[in-house]
């Protein structure tokens, strides 16, 4: 390997961490698949596993354009790393549908993970002007991310699934009583509430009922002496003309 100049030994020292992970994504992808009965998931799981290879092979293509040479070293420590989990991830759940479930997970960890570290690349080249090393690290990324996306839907429906295989229909519906039971304080209480309601209604249009009378009783007695001093005053006018 040539020597680097800080720029560059940089840029392949990112880079070569991608081609790992890669490398080892290869292995994990394989004995997924061989784990793997959905066959929408299946077919996609292989989808991504031709584009990992491909993206190992575009990451170690620029390294030796900067001059890091193969890397062969971190790809073996990739592949060795995901050989050794393989047998682990044979042995998750209790179920099927859990091993996928768990599968898909890890799946999900992982594609996160090279989504930062392509991010990452993508961040240094822009900022010492490898367009080239830029462009690369974006591409794949946008794949991650919607590997990641895929992913995020498989593990709600095989969590669906799960409930479905290991959790009596029974159990599921324990919620549902638990809910009634609590809409049950509601109404007793909103049943409380109508008669003092009620009474207030009818307290208010009782006293509605004594203000107006009091009101027009009121108009009448005012009313009643000024008729009065009017039939005074017209008699003594009569007296006088006689």
């Amino acid at each position: 390997m040539a020597d680097l100049n800080e720029r560059d030994a940089k840029l392949v020292q990112y880079l070569s961490e991608a081609f790992g992970k890669e490398r080892e994504l290869e292995t994990a992808l394989e004995a997924h698949i061989a784990m793997t009965t959905r066959a929408p998931y299946k077919k996609r799981l292989k989808q991504h596993l031709k584009e990992t290879k491909s993206h190992a092979k575009l990451v170690q293509r620029r390294i030796k354009q900067l001059g890091g040479g193969t890397q062969t070293a971190q790809s073996v420590v990739g592949k060795v790393t995901a050989a050794a989990k393989g047998p682990l991830h044979a042995l998750r759940g209790s179920g099927e549908q859990e091993k996928m479930l768990k599968n898909a997970k890890t799946e999900y960890f992982n594609e996160h993970e090279e989504i930062a570290t392509y991010l990452a690349i993508e961040t240094l080249a822009t900022k010492v002007g490898d367009k080239e090393t830029a462009q690369l690290a974006k591409g794949i990324r946008r794949e991650e991310e919607r590997m990641a996306k895929f992913l995020e839907g498989q593990i709600k429906s095989l969590t669906g699934a799960v409930v479905s295989e290991e959790v009596p229909s029974a159990q599921r519906r324990a919620n549902g009583p638990a809910k009634r039971r609590a809409a049950r304080p509601k109404a007793a209480k909103a049943a409380r509430a109508k008669p003092a309601k009620a009474k207030a209604k009818a307290k208010t249009a009782k006293a509605s009922t004594a203000k107006r009378k009091a009101t027009g009783s009121g108009k009448r007695s005012s009313a009643k002496p000024a008729a009065a001093k009017a039939k005074r005053a017209r008699k003594p006018a009569r007296a006088g003309r006689s």
